[in-house]
């Protein structure tokens, strides 16, 4: 134990600088006439058997940041560095046949269970072929592997021969998931894991991967629209919009305490269990902004209702304000002293 609080002290994944921009093409000559800023210089670090969840409107960047870390798409610029077993790995670095090696210590729960699946694929291929590709299995260890796993996300054994087409969405999901623990992974990008569930198997998948988080050591960056999903398995909560990370602090933290205006308004949208409470949504005005051209300044200042000149004109950095709280606003210090980004919410148990 006291080795693996070491461990902990060293974050497992630490992004500098990271962009994924998509280049806007025209005319016969696909002359490059502007840029999609999907991801913008984002700076972040996850540390060991942390659950970080990563939220915001859909477009904001989340499954493209999830899918730049892992390298399925390639990064513009900025650095992805892990941390595995003392030894740091620069991702950015690894050249297709190096990647192809860490991929065991990687994996991803895609958020599309209809397309994620290979059709022609029997479940016990499809769960199996993360480790026939990685090597240095037995078949019969790959098959006990297979049906331990088949039975944590709730499936039967009975079922491995048949094909993806005969299972609803909830369970090819859950196949997913049993895909992507089964070369034993240290990290895992788990994009709208459970979107695809009923609430019941929601709560059971959402069991399963905080109990596998502590019985193999696992760290996730979990995307997700539902915020009460997130608020009950995230340690820190990351709030993305325009690309952009405008808000991370520790899940109660940022739930109770919400310094960024965009963040105030998520929070207001939290549905409460309970008739007596009146929830006072914040209805922000005018449409998310685009990608291709961002507003001047700060990219959330066209629907704030705290902006100022200064806004226009200069982009905040994200800067701590205290207690690990991070926000990316140009009066973040005085929304807190005067508490008016502070949500009045009844507290859910």
């Amino acid at each position: 134990m006291p080795e693996n609080v070491t461990k902990k002290q060293k974050p497992l994944l630490e992004i500098t600088g990271l962009k994924k921009y998509y280049p806007i093409e025209a005319g016969i000559a696909k002359k490059q006439i502007g840029l999609v800023k999907a991801v913008d210089d984002i700076t972040l670090k996850i540390n060991k058997n942390e659950v970080l969840g990563v939220v915001g409107e859909s477009g904001c960047g989340k499954t493209t940041l999830g899918r730049t870390i892992l390298r399925i798409i390639e990064p513009t610029e900025g650095t992805i560095k892990f941390n595995f077993d003392d030894k740091e790995i620069d991702f950015t670095s690894l050249n297709k046949k190096e990647m192809r090696k860490m991929r065991r210590d990687i994996q991803m729960i895609f958020q599309n269970p209809y397309t994620s699946l290979n059709p022609r694929m029997t479940i016990l291929d499809i769960v199996a072929e993360p480790m026939r590709l990685a090597g240095g299995y037995t078949e019969a260890e790959i098959t006990d592997r297979v049906k331990y796993l088949i039975g944590k996300v709730g499936l039967e054994i009975k079922h491995l021969n048949r094909y993806p087409h005969a299972f609803s969405g909830g369970q090819r999901q859950r196949i997913g998931i049993a895909r992507a623990l089964a070369c034993g992974p240290k990290f895992i990008v788990a994009d709208e894991a459970v979107s695809a569930l009923d609430v019941s198997i929601q709560a059971q998948i959402l069991n399963l991967l905080q109990e596998l988080k502590e019985e193999c050591d696992l760290t996730y960056m979990f995307i997700a629209h539902n915020l009460s999903v997130v608020e009950h398995i995230s340690d820190r909560v990351c709030v993305m919009y325009l690309g952009r990370v405008v808000e991370l602090a520790e899940t109660e933290e940022l739930f109770y305490h919400p310094l960024h205006p965009y963040t105030e308004a998520l929070m207001s949208a939290i549905p409460v269990a309970d008739p007596t409470v009146k929830n006072e949504r914040i209805m922000l005005p005018g449409e998310v902004g685009n990608a291709e051209n961002l507003p001047s300044g700060c990219c959330f200042h066209p629907r704030c209702k705290y902006a100022q000149e200064r806004c226009k004109q200069e982009c905040p950095s994200l800067k701590e304000v205290g207690n690990g709280h991070f926000v990316s606003c140009h009066f973040a210090e005085k929304l807190k002293l005067d508490g008016i980004g502070e949500l009045k919410v009844k507290k859910r148990n």
